[in-house]
């Protein structure tokens, strides 16, 4: 496979670099890197011994970790040289060679504007600004546990190519240039000192359709191929832009080299978790893990996954995934901006920000509310998912301060709440309440604020959370799922308190609901909890 992909590649090259002008000779940067062969040899092997195998039906005896499900809330940070221009997104440098009229901030105009010309200022440029002089990763591992997180996953590899850590198929990366640190190391070294869990996301697979091409740009160059990927025709076209609609898939040279790397992160970070973005999925959302060209990439990945990480730890890790490019039984769904209408009982994923506009820093964040976010991660929690929440440091290392007040704010909401979130589970209904969320991808933006008659529901055992969303003005509620006839909830009910509360509350029950008079005083300023038991 990796000689005839070889010959194919440089065939390709040939008349790529014929078509744009360079030189007939493909450039080394553009050839497999000599490490990547040996790489996939030894994947291969660890695949072969098993116990799982790369094929969907061994896959799919997987069993999701205690902890994880236990876990319910964790960090994740956007962090690379796109925070060194820190404007629009953390997708700058695809932005900035896009020249097109478009709404909201204009990443072409801009940049030649304040860097000049994409030919002679490119993204490469920003990474000997990207110092993080002032990186410290046991203050961010402080700041992650006084949150109420369990586990935190950095961004390894985003689309941009600029590893965040010691590659080794690459001279791109943070070990070698701008930070010259290997961040994941002393990440995963700081968090799991705190007790939390450690896990990487790859988005590397974007990286293949990632930077549109013309021969103005220093991004057309084949010596920065091993930065920006390989400078192939289709990225060279007018509508090279439109990945949704036209998203090539990628080669066996570059899926050789994504596995490499993705294993790598295994093999040097033991990560607990390994979060995947949806590039590999070509196909997108038509495509499904069936007819999926990553397929078989992604079957040995996991298998070498699966393997290592039980043998290391005594138990498989954790793969997130988006939409269709795994069956739901071999990993975690994923999804992106966007929660779930019911319970789903497959154990699932939310990943967002605490910015509504950009997962990277940038000097406009337009950010959400404390309150939103709690509310999400508890509505996330009652249909048996968890919640993967972003920030995104600056090129100095720091953590926004108006970050670090969110997760702070939701850290002192959990010492008072956390019963009712950590190591619960699902109930027998999610709810109640007038309020939809968006299930849609990257669609939260629709959503509605909660109200005082959205409730929602976890337990532990025979004990039942009710959370409320918002408190009522009238200082009372009725759980109308929790009347005396309740399918529900048969029996009586023996006691009802309310998280963080002294005062012994006031309550009736019958066919209408169970009405409960809240303390005169709230124990957090945001969403509530009351303890129902037997």
């Amino acid at each position: 496979m990796f000689s005839r992909s070889m010959t194919c590649t440089a065939t390709a090259l040939v008349a790529m670099m014929t078509c744009c002008g360079f030189a007939e000779q493909p450039h080394p940067a553009t050839l497999p890197h000599p490490a990547v062969a040996p790489a996939v040899e030894k994947i291969q092997a660890v695949t072969a011994e098993g116990p799982f195998q790369p094929e969907w039906s061994s896959l799919e005896q997987y069993k999701i970790p205690q902890w994880y499900k236990d876990a319910k809330f964790g960090i994740f940070i956007h962090w690379g040289a796109y925070s060194v221009p820190a404007y629009g997104s953390e997708w700058y440098p695809r932005q900035m060679y896009i020249n097109l009229p478009r709404r909201g901030d204009n990443f072409f105009d801009h940049h030649i504007k304040t860097y000049g010309p994409q030919g002679k200022f490119g993204y490469k440029d920003f990474i000997p600004q990207f110092k993080a002089e002032k990186f410290d990763a046991a203050c961010w591992a402080k700041l992650f546990k006084e949150t109420g997180a369990r586990y935190v996953i950095p961004v390894a590899e985003h689309h941009d190519g600029f590893p965040m850590y010691d590659c080794s198929f690459t001279r791109w990366d943070a070990s070698e240039m701008g930070p010259k640190r290997d961040v994941i190391r002393e990440l995963s070294v700081a968090v799991r000192n705190e007790g939390m869990k450690f896990g990487v996301s790859s988005h590397r697979a974007f990286n293949w359709m990632y930077y549109v091409r013309d021969k103005s740009f220093d991004n057309a160059d084949p010596q920065y191929a091993d930065l920006y990927g390989r400078p192939m025709p289709f990225l060279f076209k007018a509508d090279a832009w439109d990945y949704k609609s036209h998203f090539v898939p990628q080669d066996e040279q570059f899926k050789d080299d994504w596995l490499a790397r993705s294993c790598e992160l295994v093999d040097k970070y033991q990560p607990d978790v390994f979060w995947f973005d949806f590039g590999i999925t070509p196909g997108l959302q038509t495509t499904n893990y069936e007819n999926n060209p990553f397929a078989d990439h992604l079957k040995q990945f996991a298998a070498y996954y699966y393997n290592r990480s039980s043998k290391q730890s005594g138990q498989a890790g954790v793969i997130n995934y988006k939409w269709e490019a795994f069956p739901e039984s071999a990993a975690v769904l994923d999804k992106e901006r966007s929660k779930m209408a019911e319970i789903r009982k497959p154990f699932w994923q939310t990943d967002t920000a605490v910015s509504a506009s950009s997962w990277g820093y940038t000097r406009n964040q337009r950010y959400k509310t404390p309150e939103r976010l709690i509310n999400d991660l508890v509505d996330i929690v009652s249909k048996n998912g968890c919640l993967l929440l972003n920030v995104g440091p600056r090129a100095d290392g720091t953590i926004p301060e108006e970050d670090q007040a969110i997760l702070k704010a939701i850290g002192s909401w959990l010492k008072i709440n956390g019963e009712s979130i950590y190591e619960t589970t699902y109930w027998k209904t999610f709810g109640e309440g007038p309020t939809a969320v968006s299930t849609g991808h990257t669609s939260e933006s629709k959503d509605k604020p909660f109200t005082a008659a959205d409730l929602r529901f976890t337990a532990r055992g025979d004990t039942l959370y009710v959370t409320g969303l918002k408190w009522p003005a009238s200082g009372r509620i009725t759980v109308k799922t929790l009347a005396s006839d309740s399918e529900h909830y048969q029996g009586e009910i023996a006691s009802i308190t309310m998280l963080g509360s002294d005062q012994k509350l006031q309550w009736s029950r019958d066919e209408n609901g169970l009405s409960v008079q809240l303390p005169t005083t709230k124990p957090s300023e945001y969403a509530y909890v009351l303890k129902v038991t037997r």
